[in-house]
Formats: structure tokens, C-alpha cells, sequence
């Protein structure tokens, strides 16, 4: 007998199974799409950034593009004396790193990675997200030869730049969808980091990483004591950075670290918790300017007929291309069946697999952190790494075209799932989809229709009365 739709089934079982990809609480889906507008600008502001790299390194002025991104500036008698594109990668990706950082303490005590149960989802889809483009990485090249070095480059998905993809082709996402797009970032952004700190640390300066654990140390003693003032902790992190950086590790780590610290519950009376609101005031600085800046000094390669060509032949831009394009929409699509099927989740009803594959397909803009980690797996060899980036700037580019075609095919049933969650009839300022369960909001409705009846009857006996008087 072939199995019931999910919508046939008892009550009973539907109630005791999870339901994957659901409703998220009103609280968490207003934080998610305040959350996702400002990552939205920003990928706009990274898209518009990426395009005037490549511009800029493709015409007659590309020298100048090369001084402006070579140029030194810092205080070398404390090991700062860097580049244009060092201050770029290790100094503003710190502020973006920091944000991740919020994001992640407050996904693990007050949002979908707070319960093991919330938490298998989005782990086990990016886990996989980022272990099949890597196998995918070392397949290819292990096959052609090539450095296995950029295993981790095809790894990452880069939000800001996935949303912007949304934006250009006018395309909404419901928010169970957005939401599980946005954990999906930032887990994958912990194993982004965690990538980092293990496999591109070569040497460490003891001395210096001492000074900054004890400088963290003081950061979350002023934090636990609650001192308020911006004057105190930004010079502090500034030290905190620069002792990172000299230590041998990489700098952003830093940031991680002392967004990790932040508290993100609320307390009594708290509209927002601190974390939400340093949040609130460093993701514009982060969207809006750093990770633009970075994508600006880091996405400029030189593109040609032979260059492209050379990204589909050798082992090393291939296999990121392929990691990007078929890995990642593979690993995530993968990982959340398997999800699905060993937790014995339902999906939600007003979604299809196909959305979910859709959605796996937009995890393979790897831009920003993929950038990043082309610069550390090839950095003793220049050509080689502007090469990866272009296979990075192709594969993403990809990626988000066949995500847009996929999104595009489910258009209207999104438009209609996100009308549906704006609704607001009876004019509260809350979403009529989340106060079915109550009595008062029957109630009001109720009165509104009553008033609507009344005025339509009085619309009609008007009409059947001009009727009349035509008549005679």
C-alpha cells in the first residue's frame, strides 16, 4: 500500500514526529529577518565591490590596482607594517569573524542550535556541506596531480553574497527557509574557523599568544562585571588583535573569540540581550564595510580567455569549481535527508524536496571565507592563488545561477507563503499566522467581519434601491 501524504495522516502521528523545516517562533523570525536585510545590503554592497575588483584588475590601470593592494602602512616595531590586502584579510575580516562570533553564541543558547534536537539539522547539513566539496577537492586532485593544500577552499558558504543573489533575481524565501540558510551560515562559518586555527597556524609565538589569552581574559572579566563603554573595549580589542596576529595564529580568531563572550540571553526587563546589541550596531560596519573592502582587495585577478580555461583544466581550480557547484549542493541536500530520514522528521508540508535542493545549491556561493582561505592554502605561491580565486568567483557564480533558476521555477508558491506570513488583517502589528490559538484574536476578527457585513448590507439595500429607481 503506498504511504499516506503527510497531511492524510492521524493527528497522533503527525504530532509525534518533528517536522523539518517548520514554522520558526515569532521572536526568532523577526530576529531572522532583521537579521537577513542587513546581510542583504551588505551582499549587494559585496557583489557591487567583487564586480569593481575585477574591472579595476582588467583594464589599463591594473598597476595601479597592484600598488594600492601592495601598499604598506602600520607600526612595524609591533610586526603591523602590512599590506593593503593583509589589513583587508587579517585586520577587517576580524569585524566580520566578530559578528559570526554574536551569531554563533546566540544560535547555540537562544536559537535553533540551543536543544540537540533543533541542533541535528543544520550540523549534520553542514558538516556534510563541507566534507563532500572537500572529497570532491581531493578526489580531483589526487586523480590529476594536483596540491591538495586547497582541500578546505570550496568548504564555505558565503551568506551575505547568497542573499544578494535573492535580491538581484527578486526572489523571496520563507522564512523557514531563510532561517535554516542563515544556521546553515553560521555553523558552517564555526567549522570555517575552527579550519583556520588547525590547519593554517604553521608556527606560534608562545609569548604573544599568551598575551592575548590574558587579554581575552580581561575582556570577558569586564564583561562578566558589565563595565559599559565602548572607549574601554575597542582599544582592548584592538591589543587583543595584535597580539593574535604576532602570535602565528590566524588574527580573526580574535574576533571569534571575543564574540563568543558577548551574552546573548535576555534578562528581565532587557528588550535586547548585549550580544544582540553590539550585534546590532557592528553588522552594518561588517556587511557594509569590511567585507566589501576585503572582497575589493582580495577578488581582483586577472581574467582572460586562457585563464578561464585554465580553471576547467587544471586540478586544482577544478576540483574547487566542482567542490562549489556539485559538492556543496550534494553535501547539504545530502546531509539534511539523512537528517530527515535517521530522525525520523517529517518535512514541512508547505515544502518540497526540490526547495531544499534549491536551497543546497545556494550554500555553493563560497565567496568571502573561500577567498580568504585560497590566500592561506597558496600563499607561497601567488599565480596559483590568483588562480583559485578565479575558480572561486567562477564556481560561486555558477552556483547562483542554477540556484536562481531552482528558485525561480517555485516563485509564486514562496510569494504566496510569505503573503501569507505578513498577513495581518486585523491590523496588530502581529502576523495573523502565529495567534490562530487565540481566542481575543477570533474575537477581533469576528468584529471586523461583522462590521464589514454591516457596511456590505448597506452597500446592497442602496444598489437594490438605485435599481428600483432606474426601473420605474
Amino acid at each position: 500500500m503506498p504511504e499516506r501524504p503527510a497531511t492524510d495522516r492521524p493527528a497522533t502521528e503527525r504530532t509525534r514526529r518533528s517536522v523539518l523545516l517548520g514554522r520558526l517562533s515569532l521572536p526568532e523570525r523577526t530576529f531572522v529577518t532583521d537579521a537577513l536585510r542587513a546581510e542583504t545590503v551588505g551582499g549587494v554592497l559585496l557583489l557591487i565591490a567583487a564586480v569593481a575588483a575585477l574591472i579595476w584588475a582588467n583594464t589599463p590601470a591594473h598597476q595601479t590596482y597592484e600598488t594600492v593592494r601592495e601598499f604598506h602602512f602600520g607600526p612595524s616595531s609591533l610586526g603591523l607594517d602590512l599590506s593593503v590586502q593583509h589589513w583587508a584579510a587579517d585586520g577587517l575580516l576580524a569585524v566580520f569573524f566578530f559578528v559570526a562570533g554574536i551569531e554563533l553564541k546566540r544560535e547555540l543558547v537562544a536559537g535553533e542550535l540551543r536543544t540537540p534536537s533543533a541542533a541535528a539539522l543544520p550540523v549534520i547539513a553542514a558538516v556534510c556541506g563541507m566534507a563532500v566539496p572537500a572529497l570532491v577537492y581531493l578526489v580531483v586532485n589526487t586523480v590529476g596531480g594536483g596540491a591538495l593544500d586547497g582541500w578546505a577552499v570550496p568548504t564555505a558558504t558565503d551568506i551575505a553574497f547568497a542573499l544578494a543573489v535573492l535580491a538581484v533575481i527578486g526572489t523571496s524565501l520563507p522564512s523557514a527557509l531563510r532561517a535554516f540558510l542563515l544556521t546553515l551560515a553560521v555553523v558552517d562559518d564555526l567549522f570555517a574557523i575552527l579550519i583556520i586555527a588547525v590547519f593554517f597556524t604553521s608556527s606560534i609565538d608562545f609569548v604573544a599568544l599568551g598575551g592575548a589569552v590574558l587579554g581575552l581574559l580581561v575582556f570577558w572579566l569586564l564583561l562578566r562585571r558589565e563595565v559599559r563603554g565602548w572607549y574601554i573595549y575597542l582599544p582592548l580589542a584592538l591589543v587583543i588583535w595584535g597580539l593574535m596576529y604576532n602570535s602565528g595564529v590566524h588574527a580573526t580568531i580574535a574576533g571569534v573569540a571575543m564574540g563568543l563572550m558577548l551574552r546573548c540571553t535576555r534578562r528581565e526587563g532587557e528588550n535586547h540581550s548585549p550580544g544582540e546589541h553590539v550585534e546590532h550596531l557592528v553588522r552594518p560596519v561588517s556587511a557594509g564595510l569590511a567585507v566589501p573592502l576585503f572582497a575589493l582587495f582580495s577578488a581582483g585577478v586577472a581574467v582572460s580567455g586562457s585563464a578561464l580555461t585554465d580553471v576547467f583544466s587544471q586540478p586544482e581550480t577544478l576540483g574547487v569549481v566542482l567542490g562549489l557547484v556539485a559538492g556543496k549542493t550534494l553535501g547539504v541536500f545530502g546531509g539534511t535527508w539523512l537528517a530527515a530520514r535517521f530522525t525520523r522528521a517529517e518535512l514541512n508540508p508547505e515544502l518540497r524536496w526540490p526547495d531544499v535542493l534549491a536551497v543546497a545549491s545556494l550554500a555553493g556561493i563560497g565567496f568571502t571565507v573561500s577567498l580568504l582561505i585560497g590566500e592561506l592554502a597558496f600563499d607561497e605561491d601567488p599565480v596559483l592563488a590568483d588562480e583559485v580565486k578565479a575558480a572561486v568567483l567562477i564556481g560561486s557564480l555558477i552556483a547562483a545561477v542554477i540556484a536562481g533558476v531552482l528558485l525561480k521555477l517555485r516563485n509564486n508558491k514562496y510569494r504566496a507563503m510569505c503573503e501569507e506570513e505578513e498577513r495581518d488583517e486585523d491590523g496588530d502589528g502581529i502576523p495573523d499566522i502565529y495567534e490562530q490559538d487565540k481566542p481575543e484574536y477570533h474575537l477581533r476578527m469576528a468584529e471586523i467581519l461583522e462590521r464589514k457585513a454591516v457596511e456590505h448590507r448597506r452597500l446592497a439595500e442602496l444598489a437594490r434601491v438605485r435599481g428600483a429607481g432606474d426601473g420605474d
